[in-house]
């Protein structure tokens, strides 16, 4: 399978709210950030990472959560399709999925629900039980910026732009025990938003520059630098625990790439990095929680039905997923995967046969613990009266919900614990009961 060429697979135009940047950083920040870079090669600790984590990991639950972020809001009605709603068909005259029995139709779920059939490799999860979707889910915010609402969903603060840290970070501070450097992994070429915090985490690039040799790996430059960094101040121990998750995780990765030789080669794209994160999982029992992000899904102009940009992207995403869990082998007992993306899209396809920013989508939940086979949520009906201003997917269901309850029921947290990765988090109307087995 190739990679995902999210340039090749672009909108060919793009509408006002999607060309927003993210705000520049302070000048400290910025010096901060690019000096424990520089020092730690794979490891990135965010501004506010407080020093001192022992390398020894707690006991006890070690179960694990990994969060895949779809930036650029996936179409979820065009995933997880409503085809025994009519109403469908009216509204996405070129880009709805066919029915079920036809030339590319729905994959049937429960009769009403139906999957995009790019989507197929997911099947055998969805049949066995450990695959599951919550419809209608999404911030409570009403913004259509994906800044924002990318904002909102990885700090956990639907409405709050003033939240230092990231809602996984702030779910690390929450487990007990002694926390090693690898405990938390973001898989990509920066930190994200959602790990950002004072908790150290381990930032690994994609491909094959994960495991590229750095001048800092010259042994007269590491010397220089350990000799630079040997104090007992905030930036020296953070050097030292960046360096040390480094060598673990190389070490690891040169592992995997020997047994690779012998047999036949990693495949390309999404599966690489999701093979490389389940190679890791196995080997490092100390890793509780990953970050993969994948963009491209803005999908404006000539979306498709069950071919097309988003049908491109759907597949090597699917195939990824599948080819983790199977890469994971009994790991995928212990480990939840959590689909987002920051909103969902308009019911009505536009002039350009494409869609634009809406509010509700689908989750997406799975791994060993998931009640699956099932699409949870309330559904809010596509009619004019059900729709959000007329025009979206209503939100029935707070995505800060089922992630509270992969919190609670994977992680271990209480109540309370889970009050302070979700501050002011909604506590009635939960649609979601059941999500998890225990």
């Amino acid at each position: 399978m190739e990679p995902l060429d999210e340039k090749a697979l672009a909108p060919e135009s793009r509408c006002e709210l999607c060309s927003q940047t993210e705000p520049t950083l302070s000048r400290r920040a910025f010096l901060r950030r690019a000096a424990l870079l520089s020092a730690t090669g794979i490891v990135l600790l965010s501004p506010h990472a407080w020093a001192g984590r022992a390398l020894a990991s707690s006991g006890g639950n070690r179960n694990r959560l990994v969060v895949v972020f779809l930036r650029g809001a996936v179409d979820g009605l065009n995933v997880v399709v409503p085809h025994g709603d009519s109403v469908y068909y009216e509204s996405r005259p070129t880009i709805a999925v066919g029915r079920t029995g036809a030339d590319g139709g729905v994959l049937d779920l429960d009769g009403y629900f139906g999957l995009h059939p790019a989507l197929a490799s997911l099947m055998p999860m969805w049949r066995e039980g450990t695959l599951a979707f919550i419809h209608a889910c999404g911030s409570p915010d009403p913004t259509r910026s994906h800044f924002d609402a990318q904002d909102y969903m990885e700090s956990g603060t639907p409405g709050i732009k003033t939240t230092q840290d990231g809602w996984l970070n702030r779910t690390l501070a929450q487990l007990p025990g002694a926390h090693a450097p690898t405990e938390a992994l973001s898989m990509g070429p920066t930190m994200p938003r959602i790990l950002s915090g004072k908790m150290p985490v381990a930032n690994m690039p994609l491909g094959r520059a994960a495991a590229r040799p750095m001048p800092l790996d010259h042994p007269i430059i590491e010397a220089a630098f350990d000799r630079m960094y040997a104090g007992d101040d905030e930036m020296s121990t953070a050097y030292r625990d960046g360096r040390a998750a480094r060598k673990k995780l190389i070490s690891e990765l040169q592992q995997d790439m020997a047994a690779a030789d012998a047999g036949a080669p990693s495949p390309q794209g999404f599966s690489q990095d999701t093979d490389r994160l389940a190679h890791l999982i196995s080997r490092d029992s100390s890793i509780r929680v990953a970050f993969l992000a994948l963009g491209g899904w803005d999908t404006h102009v000539s979306e498709g039905a069950s071919q097309g940009q988003l049908a491109a992207h759907l597949r090597p995403l699917a195939e990824g997923l599948a080819s983790f869990k199977q890469a994971l082998g009994p790991a995928y007992q212990d480990t939840t995967i959590l689909v987002i993306s920051e909103f969902g899209r308009t019911m009505r396809e536009n002039g350009n046969a494409g869609t634009d920013h809406g509010h509700g989508n689908v989750m997406w939940v799975m791994g060993g613990n998931v009640s699956g086979a099932k699409v949870y949520g309330r559904w809010p009906g596509l009619g004019s009266g059900d729709l959000y201003q007329d025009r979206d997917l209503a939100v029935t269901t707070d995505f800060r919900d089922p992630a509270a309850a992969v919190l609670s029921s994977q992680m271990g947290l209480t109540d309370a614990q889970i009050d302070r990765v979700f501050p002011g988090r909604p506590r009635a109307g939960n649609t979601i009961v059941g999500l998890l087995k225990t």
